[in-house]
């Protein structure tokens, strides 16, 4: 059984490229014979002298299918799923972003059609897949280099093994990072509200609260993993998510998490606020029922719903001044983001792809398709 991973010809490196790059090298690292199959002008970020697995050509890749093997692309490609179907090879939709499963169709293409079977990138994006395609997809999460997104406090301060986790005020303005291309124009809302509310507070003769935006554009992950580990809060606008990690490598970082879960954030957001927006589909959300396979975490954020412009400027509020003055509450939040930054990391996401390709092998997962395409 070889496995070959679709790369797309997109026009710069994203998360979801860098999740297949690593799931790749977790498969090679591992013993199995897997290819990137990158076309049309390469593959961004992937460094063909240092690849994490070998790379393939397409027509070389194309050729070479056989029904035992695995035919894997994101959802967003379905054309690409051609030559796994009409090799009757093993054909995977790896469910990435929910958002992009129906509206990536061709004119009368329906999933029922089509002979694939469906990873899923999160519990709730697997929740979705199940409600529009009638299938099941098991859930492979992305993970998080703990390494590299780490809180800027000493070693044994990370709530991992009952060393103390700082709840002492912000010293000098409460820095807050965000990203401009998630929803920029609502970003900017909810920048305006908290502007507005501590304006209004100090006019009050409240303790008046400095602020300091830091934008993530244009940054290496370490220049990321340095500005989180300087920052007090992560302002999370992006939306439709399917497994989003920025918020996750804030919450490894130390940050406060505020704003948005986009659907697919659920899988691993948790509410911290009273009578905030929780999940509202079936079972309440996979944190209800741990043990059909969502996972059972602390609240660790403040999270509003998704374009609730106003909920979100309150909740950055209540953060701001929460790093601003410190206590309880703020170790607590920090504490439990490092417990969900561990369920998220790269030795679990490591243990599930071989999990399941240890399925793959026995055949209880991935049929082979029929080869019905011409």
């Amino acid at each position: 059984m070889r496995t070959f991973l679709f790369v797309p010809p997109l026009p710069r490196m994203t998360g979801g490229l860098a999740v297949l790059y690593r799931m790749a090298a977790h498969l090679h690292a591992a013993g199995y014979p897997v290819f990137l199959v990158p076309r049309e002008g390469g593959a961004p970020g992937l460094d063909q002298d240092n690849s994490p697995a070998p790379v393939l050509g397409w027509d070389e890749a194309a050729a070479t299918l056989t029904p035992r093997d695995v035919w894997l692309a994101p959802e967003g490609w379905v054309n690409a799923l051609a030559p796994g179907l009409r090799a009757g090879a093993r054909c995977v939709v790896y469910v990435q972003n929910w958002a992009y499963l129906l509206s990536a169709l061709p004119p009368g293409v329906a999933w029922p059609q089509l002979d694939v079977s469906f990873l899923a990138v999160s519990d709730p994006v697997a929740w979705y897949t199940r409600e529009v395609t009638g299938r099941e997809a098991p859930v492979l999460r992305p993970g998080i280099d703990l390494a590299l997104f780490r809180p800027a406090w000493p070693d044994g301060g990370d709530g991992g093994d009952g060393g103390a986790v700082p709840d002492g005020p912000a010293q000098g303005p409460v820095r807050i990072a965000w990203m401009p291309r998630k929803n920029r124009a609502l970003a900017q809302q909810v920048r305006d509200l908290l502007a507005a509310r501590l304006a209004l507070a100090a006019s009050r003769g409240e303790p008046s609260v400095d602020v300091e935006w830091r934008e993530i554009h244009g940054r290496t992950q370490a220049e990321v993993a340095d500005l989180l580990r300087a920052s007090h809060v992560f302002l999370a606008t992006g939306f439709p998510e399917g497994c989003p990690l920025p918020p996750l490598e804030a919450l490894a970082s130390g940050c406060l998490l505020v704003g948005f879960a986009g659907f697919g954030g659920w899988d691993y957001m948790r509410q911290a606020l009273p009578g905030g927006a929780t999940p509202w589909w079936t079972g309440g959300g996979p944190e209800a029922d741990p043990a059909s396979g969502g996972m059972e975490l602390p609240p660790n954020g403040y999270i509003a719903a998704d374009a609730d412009v106003v909920a979100a400027g309150l909740a950055l509020e209540r953060a701001v001044r929460l790093a601003a003055t410190g206590g309880p509450e703020l170790a607590e939040l920090r504490r439990a983001g490092l417990a969900t930054a561990r369920a998220c990391s790269l030795d679990r996401q490591r243990e599930a792809v071989l999990a399941l390709w240890a399925r793959a092998e026995k055949d209880e997962l991935f049929p082979a398709a029929r080869a019905s395409l011409q």
